[in-house]
């Protein structure tokens, strides 16, 4: 159906007939599922909108959340960040991605703004990137070549630029399962309000603790202070193997920095953000901390 001159606009009732489309239109292609990231970026000039739009909002095969038979998380492309916010299970052993997504934009917004979208449109700012970072997703990626998987590292290369290859869908996020002992894991960012807001810092962490409550795992990763969300590989290191006392987290959350490469923009200056760093990772390594602590974690 044509909505505007020179655009065309397709509605696939099924994840093969959105393949062959992608396929055939090629280049000319873009694909649309709440839109409030592509929309948005239309009304401001900082994108142009694709001359035919693939919108994938009818494949309900892309919008489950469910555990694995390994004990992980598998969460479809068409998963809203209020379905995230909402799910028993996100919140019970994934608790950093639905602190996430209860911080997404508003009400509204999370309740059509899915996590494929979050991740194609690749904002150093994203909410998800971070928390999925820290449990080593991986992304489904289908076409008509087949279907291949992708670690989430990989698949973010930088400000709206993805690996996602002419004709690519991604379709899914597949999470591993969480490492032994007591597990917990956390996001927080900073911002200038409590709603309709984007980060000016945000981190990640995940901490496992052996029963002696020392740290056998750790992994912090960063949002909104480098082309896209980094892991912050030093921090992780000063953790590891080590009892997480209040002096070790704030030497860890200080080596967080030498991941950090940010930039001025109209939100904030390199220099807050590089000074924000260390405060943000101590919280959210503390938070994490708290959660793995608790009964039954």
């Amino acid at each position: 159906m044509a909505v505007a001159v020179g655009r065309t606009y397709h509605a696939p009732a099924s994840l093969a007939e959105a393949i062959a489309l992608l396929a055939e239109l090629g280049s000319e292609a873009g694909v649309v599922a709440g839109g409030t990231d592509l929309v948005v970026a239309a009304r401001g000039g900082r994108r142009r909108l694709p001359s035919a739009l693939v919108a994938i909002h009818r494949l309900r095969e892309l919008a489950g959340i469910s555990g694995t038979p390994s004990g992980g998380l598998a969460a479809g492309a068409l998963v809203t960040h209020a379905d995230l916010e909402r799910s028993d299970l996100v919140r019970r052993r994934w608790s950093a991605l639905a602190d996430a997504a209860a911080l997404v934009g508003s009400p509204a917004t999370r309740h059509v703004g899915t996590l494929g979208g979050n991740l194609c449109n690749a904002s150093p700012a994203m909410e998800s990137g971070a928390p999925l970072l820290v449990y080593e997703a991986s992304v489904e990626l289908h076409s008509t070549s087949g279907t291949r998987s992708l670690p989430l590292a990989d698949f973010l290369l930088g400000p709206a630029r993805t690996a996602l290859a002419p004709g690519e869908l991604l379709t899914g996020v597949t999470v591993p399962p969480q490492p032994a002992g007591r597990v917990g894991s956390a996001y927080l960012r900073l911002d200038y309000r409590a709603a309709m807001e984007i980060a000016v810092v945000g981190a990640a962490a995940l901490v496992a603790l052996d029963a002696d409550g020392r740290c056998t795992e750790a992994r912090i990763a960063l949002t909104a202070v480098a082309p896209t969300v980094v892991r912050a590989a030093d921090a992780e290191t000063a953790l590891r193997g080590q009892m997480p006392t209040a002096e070790r987290v704030a030497a860890a959350a200080a080596r967080a920095v030498e991941a950090a490469r940010p930039i001025d923009d109209v939100r904030a200056t390199a220099r807050y953000r590089t000074a924000m760093v260390p405060v943000i990772v101590r919280r959210v390594i503390e938070l994490a901390l708290k959660r793995a602590e608790e009964p039954g974690a």
